[in-house]
């Protein structure tokens, strides 16, 4: 039986990252990166509201959680970043 590859994810604060499995990390990731190239700015609730509509009959782990959790690894690698002030907060490609 062969394991799947696992990465551990960033946090912006330096937290302890969270170890989930790459094809499932990859699959939120360019889901976020295509849709904030797409969008510019969006809200991190609207976006999340996108990956369920597009994402929930393909994806095979809960769409949400995943969404909170990858989120946090570009934007602790500066990719994506948050937009000062904006409530509930927007994000945006860096």
């Amino acid at each position: 039986m062969r394991t799947e590859e696992k990465i551990t994810t960033l946090h912006p604060q330096g937290k302890k990252g969270v170890n989930i499995l790459k094809r499932r990390y990859d699959a939120i990731s360019q889901f976020i990166l295509n849709t904030l190239k797409t969008r510019g700015e969006i809200s991190f609730e609207e976006l999340t509201d996108l990956a369920v509509d597009e994402l929930t009959n393909s994806f095979d782990g809960k769409v949400v959680w995943y969404m909170v959790i990858v989120k946090l690894d570009p934007e602790a690698g500066k990719v994506i970043e948050r937009v000062p002030r904006s409530s509930p907060h927007k994000l945006r490609l860096k």
